[in-house]
């Protein structure tokens, strides 16, 4: 399938320059010869036309199509070679983050905090046809990156994600809250938000399980994932002389985070190491698939530049012809 379009398509109306070039060059040819009147030509009806006779008026059918190739290479047109349709997969989801100064436990390597980026970015990555946020929360809520299919920018902002700058607590229903008002009005027929956290709910304006049946409601299915170790954990502390470790207690609410997770109709995972965080986002990628039909085209590069290229050597013929080999005075 060939599909044309044309970056200034409003050069192309300089093709009607075509019909003054006509009646000039009609005009000079009238212009050219004299004529005489004699009473018997006979005579001259076995001569044999020369080949400079023949080629006579080519000079001016090259000057016409100079003309018109010059009219599209400034329209700067683009071919499309291939249409090729096909099934790919692809979903709306939102990466929702607890970032809050719990999630910089050393129970993961790093951290729990760089940990889950690391395997998210990975994730991010072998998803190139969905629509990806980012929604980081501690004791509130901030939309690090919209939606968007433009995973550059979203890499980019999950790098730059870092404990810290937020109020501290955990705010797991305001967290889900905006995730889920990131994607409620999205018309794809999967609507995914993955939750990490290592904490329990402790602060915030919504009620987790409240947030959760707003999901619901608007066809989300929400993953929830319980980052960290059983039992204690190292967590650094920096004090005058330099970091130093304490062990904290690991506290999940497990059940809060099964129930978010059944009401949507996903799943809960917990996460005591990195291999298994891993394993758990290739579990949630192998289920969350979408079938969307798509018409891709393969596009030539800009040939407005070969047009120009075809006329100038139509040019140089011209000029070739008129002045070395027919030899026309005007």
């Amino acid at each position: 399938m060939h599909n044309i379009s044309f970056s200034y398509p409003i050069f192309l109306w300089l093709l009607i320059l075509i019909v003054p070039l006509m009646i000039f060059i009609i005009k000079k040819e009238k212009q050219r010869f004299a004529y005489i009147k004699y009473s018997d030509v006979s005579q001259f009806s076995n001569k044999k036309k020369t080949w400079r006779i023949y080629l006579r008026n080519i000079t001016d059918y090259l000057r016409i199509a100079v003309v018109v190739i010059l009219c599209f290479a400034a329209s700067r047109p683009h071919f499309s070679l291939s249409k090729d349709d096909k099934s790919i997969e692809g979903i709306d989801l939102v990466l929702t983050l607890d970032v809050s100064p719990s999630m910089l436990a050393e129970d993961f390597k790093p951290n729990r905090l760089e940990s889950a980026k690391n395997v998210a970015r990975e994730f991010i990555q072998n998803r190139k046809n969905d629509e990806i946020g980012l929604v980081v929360f501690s004791g509130e809520a901030f939309t690090q990156c919209p939606p968007t299919i433009d995973h550059d920018v979203l890499l980019s902002l999950l790098k730059e994600t870092k404990s810290g700058e937020l109020q501290d607590g955990t705010a797991i229903g305001d967290g889900l809250t905006t995730a889920v008002n990131r994607i409620r009005t999205s018309k794809a027929k999967s609507k995914v938000i993955i939750l990490i956290t290592d904490g329990v709910n402790n602060s915030g304006q919504v009620d987790p399980l409240q947030a959760a049946s707003f999901a619901k409601q608007y066809g989300i299915r929400v993953y929830t994932i319980g980052v960290g170790t059983q039992g204690l954990a190292p967590f650094p502390v920096q004090t005058p002389i330099g970091k130093r470790y304490e062990q904290m207690k690991v506290e999940i609410d497990e059940t809060l985070l099964q129930n978010i997770a059944s009401s949507t109709g996903a799943k809960y995972f917990r996460s005591t190491k990195n291999s298994s965080l891993e394993k758990i986002f290739k579990e949630i990628d192998a289920m969350e698939k979408s079938i969307i039909n798509v018409s891709l085209y393969n596009q030539t590069k800009d040939v407005g530049f070969k047009f120009a290229l075809v006329a100038l050597v139509l040019l140089i013929v011209e000029c070739v012809l008129n002045y070395c080999v027919i030899r026309r005075n005007y």
